[in-house]
């Protein structure tokens, strides 16, 4: 596993060894930075279920002023913690540990608004449906951000919670990304 692109190209990331974690993959990672290359130079980033940090990583790597990474589990959090330093990008991130679901209840008060929320639970988990509800009334997103999911093929997502509308979905194999974005209530994106 490695950075794809930008001032940290090439760089290996460390990944915690027999590991149930599921990185995304460096073809998925490359296809969502296409997706999202004019909202990556300057933007604020919230990484949740970061795992090793890649996609967040990649962002920072890429021009984002800020990445703030959501991870519980311990082992993971020393890995992310190692990739940040092995960086040097450990000044422009936060890393919060804590369960994604109390964050979500939480998050008005904890995060300034940022313009992308990256989700990736584990397939399965369907961790995504808290996630889309507590960014529907309040999320920490600015009026133009998105959320993206990343998520199996498989697992049905809605097309609209509360005033998040899905814009866009994009196959990679098995994996699945999905945008949403905030619309006026009534109004549609299409």
């Amino acid at each position: 596993m490695r950075i794809i692109a930008g001032g940290e190209r090439g760089r290996r990331l460390l990944a915690p060894p027999g590991r149930g974690l599921r990185p995304t993959s460096e073809r998925v990672r490359e296809a969502l930075f296409s997706i999202l290359r004019e909202r990556i130079e300057g933007a604020r980033w919230l990484d949740l279920y970061a795992g090793t940090g890649a996609v967040g990583l990649e962002a920072l790597s890429r021009g984002a002023a800020r990445v703030d990474f959501v991870e519980v589990d311990r082992q993971a959090m020393r890995v992310l913690r190692g990739n940040l330093a092995r960086c040097g990008v450990a000044d422009r991130a936060a890393v919060h540990a804590v369960r994604v679901e109390t964050l979500c209840r939480r998050w008005p008060s904890t995060l300034s608004p940022v313009d992308v929320v990256f989700a990736d639970p584990p397939y399965g988990d369907f961790g995504w449906q808290e996630v889309l509800a507590a960014c529907a009334p309040d999320a920490p997103l600015r009026p133009t951000g998105v959320v993206v999911l990343e998520h199996a093929t498989r697992e049905p997502v809605p097309t609209q919670v509360g005033r998040l509308e899905q814009v866009r979905r994009y196959r990679y194999g098995d994996t699945m990304l999905t945008l949403f974005a905030l619309t006026a209530e009534g109004t549609s994106l299409q």
